[in-house]
């Protein structure tokens, strides 16, 4: 079958009923029973879907899935492929194929019509095997150029790292299927088909589980085994790590109090932190440090896993400069693993407030070889009146100021986010009131909690 030329089966679809397509050797499923998806609806919430789950079959129902997968229209799962050798190896190259497809499917006239939404494959019954990333692309045209693009985009990927391209049908009765393509010797072959079932959400989000290992770092070792990963492709990866070996692996803060100010962009952080520093007469320190800040962009530019291993070593240099700097004086940071960590999992989780890890979840937790402050604040102010004082800034917006702006789900994970961590727990102030009273605030909140 030439590449690029619509495949044709071998008879009306609505003579293919499930039990045939079973039997068929060309048919196996190509992944396990268990093997189960999460994709992200326009309402931030979750559907869950099976593949062939005999036990799941007929227990549980949702309309949803038939309305965004079935006609009219066509839709299309896309999953960035595990790599063999499993761990960070697989993890950032699975990352990089995940953004370059996400590039791909948001550009090119077929796809300017198409919605495109995440879509996660995970395992319950194999947690180690980890969450897969992909996308559902819907045409709700049912346009032959959509098909011909998204067989380009294979093309256009190495072998190896070749997405996977699974198509939903449905038979007559009404029951949805899920035929898997591959490329191979120049043309597109079925590999399998199997029933989509509805299943129902499970307890924890599918990515809660591999956090720790690929966004919310638990050690400095964990985050620096994955820039060791992006050296050949990104030379500046070098640069940070060499700054991290000469950093200490145990220090210890001194003597005098350490300040960590959090919130989100436009809160008052940059006014709070150098108002307070003049007060106290404190050192003001930033996260990411200056020595690292040049090649912020560089990283911002890249996947989750990589921007965050990046963002996580930063925290491990200003811990190395905290130690040194409090030994003679009060410490002002301002942001540190916090706020690290709550972006990471407002990212990383797909869907509403209700999928972020439960509180008191292990993710929440500082690292514990990492120099810890004596006390965090976060400033908040109500939405509105951040937009405006985002607005009256009049500065480039960075992808996450931006993300803020105009999704209100994600500014609420990272606002939950921050108030479920522990060990230390985030002091809220409210930053809405003047300046001179919310310097008073923090300043009375540091003398009565730093003695």
């Amino acid at each position: 079958m030439a590449l690029g030329i619509r495949p044709r089966w071998p008879g009306p679809l609505r003579r293919l009923q499930g039990p045939r397509w079973k039997q068929s050797g060309t048919c196996a499923p190509a992944m396990a029973p268990l093997r189960r998806f999460a994709l992200e609806l326009p309402d931030c919430s979750l559907a869950h879907f099976a593949l062939e789950d005999a036990e799941a079959a007929g227990a549980y129902q949702d309309s949803r899935l038939s309305a965004l997968l079935g006609p009219p229209g066509r839709s299309f799962a896309l999953c960035a492929p595990a790599v063999a050798g499993g761990g960070c190896v697989a993890q950032v190259r699975a990352a990089r194929v995940h953004q370059q497809l996400q590039l791909q499917l948001r550009k090119g006239e077929p796809f300017q019509q198409c919605q495109l939404r995440r879509l996660l494959g995970y395992s319950p019954g194999d947690p180690a095997a980890g969450a897969q990333h992909g996308f559902l692309l819907r045409d709700p045209l049912a346009g032959p150029d959509t098909w011909r693009a998204l067989l380009e985009v294979l093309v256009a990927c190495p072998e190896l790292a070749r997405p996977h391209l699974g198509e939903f049908e449905a038979d007559a009765s009404g029951a949805l299927w899920l035929r898997f393509w591959e490329l191979h010797g120049g043309a597109q072959r079925q590999v399998s088909c199997a029933r989509v079932v509805p299943v129902p959400e499970p307890p924890l989000h599918p990515v809660v589980p591999d956090l720790p290992s690929s966004v919310v770092f638990p050690d400095r070792d964990a985050a620096r085994a994955v820039l060791e990963e992006c050296i050949p492709f990104i030379p500046e990866a070098q640069a940070v790590l060499n700054l991290v070996d000469q950093c200490p692996k145990q220090v210890q803060k001194g003597e005098f109090p350490v300040i960590v100010i959090e919130g989100l962009d436009a809160t008052g952080k940059t006014t709070v932190t150098r108002s307070i520093s003049e007060a106290l007469g404190a050192v003001l320190l930033q996260s990411p440090p200056p020595c690292i800040g040049q090649w912020r962009k560089i990283f911002d530019d890249e996947p989750n896993i990589i921007r965050r291993a990046f963002y996580s070593l930063g925290n491990y240099i200003v811990a190395s400069e905290i130690a040194e700097e409090s030994t003679r004086s009060p410490v002002i940071v301002d942001r540190y693993w916090h706020s690290t960590a709550t972006y990471a999992i407002a990212t990383e989780v797909s869907g509403g407030l209700q999928h972020l890890p439960p509180a008191h979840d292990p993710v929440y937790q500082w690292p514990q070889d990492l120099l810890r402050p004596d006390l965090v604040v976060l400033l908040t102010v109500r939405p509105e009146e951040r937009v405006q004082r985002l607005q009256g800034r009049g500065l480039e917006k960075t992808r996450e100021e931006a993300e803020l702006e105009a999704n209100s789900i994600f500014r609420q994970k990272v606002e939950t986010s921050y108030r479920r961590m522990e060990n230390p727990a985030c002091h809220v102030v409210d930053a809405s009131p003047s300046r001179e009273e919310v310097l008073q605030t923090v300043v009375h909140l540091i003398q009565t909690t730093c003695h």
